[in-house]
């Protein structure tokens, strides 16, 4: 198995259950069995690039987070760099439960403004 592969077995996997679902609830949302899920975020089995798509919707991501591509657009403001410092100071437990927080806060849906 390649280690791409393996890579994005391994992203698919976090992010289903850092979301709290199972393989299962996963399968049903994107047409497939629950062992074809399974052997995906095992690495043996190769996802297609429609079936990609899906996994990213239902994760609510880019199907850049799985497949390690690095999107930049413009640069890193201030206070993202100010994160960076102050994360780089964590333990990597804690740097980890961090990216967890911020992905999740990243999917939130903006609340509309009271006025």
């Amino acid at each position: 198995m390649s280690d791409d592969r393996k890579s994005l077995a391994g992203r698919l996997r976090e992010a289903r259950e850092y979301l709290g679902l199972s393989q299962d609830e996963v399968a049903r949302t994107v047409g497939l069995p629950r062992p074809a899920i399974s052997l995906i975020e095992s690495g043996q089995r190769k996802v297609d690039a429609l079936e990609l798509k899906k996994l990213a919707e239902v994760y609510q991501r880019p199907v850049t987070d799985f497949t390690g591509e690095v999107e930049i657009d413009a640069p890193v403001p201030e206070a993202v760099q100010h994160l960076a410092r102050a994360a780089a100071k964590l333990t990597e437990a804690d740097q980890a439960e961090l990216l967890r927080f911020a992905e999740f806060l990243g999917t939130k849906v903006p609340a509309k403004r009271q006025g």
